[in-house]
């Protein structure tokens, strides 16, 4: 059962609004919760330390039985014409534009980011439901003339089936209903595993979802949720009956995902880790570089997978950004995010803390200076122990803990000599290839950033930092990022299969290639 505290922030007010106070949790297959036997997981909000609500994981029969309840709405739910299922998706944007506020606090709460960043998060949903409500007029496929008299030739899209959804903590909504828009106006069904570190949000997605889906008769088992831990991941991973699975996490998840759905030749969507950087020339616009630097380190408290993690400036005006930044980090106020006057929350959890201190421990013992210190902050309002201080770090790119992925707020800053070819290298030099932004007033050096031979990561971008992509784009990385591609554009096709049609209109049977076959 659910159990519910009362906080001095109205989330108790908050989860009763979402409808998801004593429930039975574990998994559900549309309004319908299986009660659970499973492990108990608690909600432990990083941004006071208090529990929120304790829930059941899911079992493994209960997986397989949402498994079933899917493959079985399968079989209706892409026979409705796409406008309709279309439509079904718009109201679920009216559903979560009535319940903006209260889901966005909920996902501060939860996870910590500030409140404005929480509503950021359930606009992002919103705009993806609007953008999915277009597309469903557009799964469009070609036509190609044939080399044979009297044949048609061309293409069109299918749904797959089941797709399976495992999300990370630092979004814990956005990114599965970036996949699930998309996979349901595709024919699809989706069956969700949200991180263990954020199931309640996941609970009130849920349950906003089963009411729209309700009063439109959607079968239920379209909309599925599996909580519980890394095990669930495995079982959906190795599940052949689930022909796609969307994974955003660590380089080291998706890699186990990425080899286990591509041993029984699955497809895999796999948004990875990041490891992105800022280029500053001497052309740049200070007033530019410092709020893109400073909100794309610290935003979230340096837990996006877009966080910027370097800056790389030229050697001519490096002091002047250096100081400027010190200056701004001086102002940064660090505390409840659901303060508004407060810039940056806490970290998730110990485990996040442990790693940002190991990593500011790791960068002088190779050899780096810490500019802005770090430490976490104790005392009144920090009582969850999860508060840090946003730290700044000269730093050498070939340091391994510069090559790794630290989710915190840290930032290190690394001197460039030359031409922006020499920043290029050095920034496309880090295993990852998610996102990268270039600030500079020079239009060649921007064309080169945007180059074939320049940026190599999946999202490259000028005079605006690395954080804060648009639903109109796709979204993705290249290297250790996974190749995949979320959201926007034409990131539909990867919840479809693409088929190749021809027809003969006539009373002969041409071969291609004119190969002759007589009887």
């Amino acid at each position: 059962m659910m159990e519910v505290v009362q906080t001095d922030f109205g989330i108790s007010q908050v989860l009763n609004q979402l409808g998801i106070k004593d429930i039975n949790s574990g998994s559900s297959t549309g309004s319908h919760w299986f009660a659970t036997r499973g492990e108990k997981i608690d909600s432990l909000s990083p941004v006071d330390g208090r529990l929120i609500g304790s829930v059941n994981s899911a079992t493994e029969a209960e997986y397989e039985a949402c498994i079933m309840k899917a493959t079985e709405a399968f079989k209706e739910w892409r026979t409705w014409p796409a406008p309709k299922r279309g439509e079904v998706v718009r109201q679920l944007a009216e559903a979560l534009r009535e319940q903006k506020e209260a889901l966005g606090k909920l996902v501060s709460y939860e996870m910590g980011k500030s409140y404005q960043e929480g509503l950021g998060e359930v606009q992002e949903m919103i705009d993806i439901c609007d953008f999915a409500v277009g597309l469903s007029r557009q799964l469009h496929g070609l036509t190609m003339h044939s080399e044979r008299p009297n044949h048609r030739m061309y293409e069109q899209y299918h749904p797959l089936g089941i797709v399976g959804i495992i999300s990370a903590f630092n979004f814990p909504v956005a990114v599965w209903n970036w996949n699930t828009a998309l996979a349901w106006i595709c024919g699809d069904v989706c069956i969700w595993k949200p991180s263990e570190k954020t199931p309640l949000t996941a609970i009130a997605c849920q349950n906003i979802t089963a009411k729209v889906f309700e009063a439109n008769n959607v079968p239920e088992g379209v909309s599925c949720v599996v909580i519980g831990d890394a095990e669930i991941g495995k079982l959906m991973s190795n599940d052949k009956r689930v022909p796609l699975v969307s994974a955003t996490g660590s380089t080291r998840m998706g890699k186990s995902v990425g080899a286990a759905v591509g041993a029984r030749l699955g497809k895999s969507l796999l948004e990875l880790g990041g490891n992105n950087a800022i280029i500053v020339t001497p052309s740049a616009d200070l007033k530019m570089v410092v709020p893109g630097a400073v909100f794309g380190a610290v935003g979230t408290c340096g837990q996006r997978c877009t966080s910027t993690r370097r800056l790389i400036i030229h050697e001519d005006i490096y002091d002047k950004v250096k100081d400027a930044l010190v200056n701004a980090y001086g102002q940064l106020k660090i505390g409840n995010p659901l303060d508004e006057n407060n810039h940056v929350g806490p970290l998730i959890d110990q485990d996040a803390v442990n790693a940002y201190n190991d990593a500011l421990r790791r960068v002088e013992e190779e050899g780096g200076k810490v500019i802005v210190p770090g430490g976490v902050l104790e005392g009144e309002g920090y009582e969850s122990g999860c508060y840090v201080k946003p730290a700044i770090a000269e730093a050498n790119n070939e340091y391994k803990i510069v090559q790794h992925e630290t989710f915190a707020p840290i930032l290190y800053l690394m001197k460039y000599s030359g031409d922006v070819n020499n920043a290029i290298a050095i920034q496309n030099n880090v295993p990852q290839g998610l996102s990268s932004a270039i600030m500079t007033n020079n239009l060649r050096e921007s064309e080169a950033f945007l180059s074939h031979w320049g940026s190599d990561c999946g999202i490259a971008n000028v005079n605006i930092g690395t954080s804060g992509a648009e639903i109109g784009g796709a979204f993705g990385g290249e290297k250790e990022n996974g190749g995949g591609r979320e959201s926007g554009s034409d990131a539909w096709k990867i919840y479809m299969r693409r088929q190749t049609n021809t027809t003969n209109y006539g009373n002969s049977l041409p071969l291609a290639q004119g190969i002759k076959f007589d009887l």
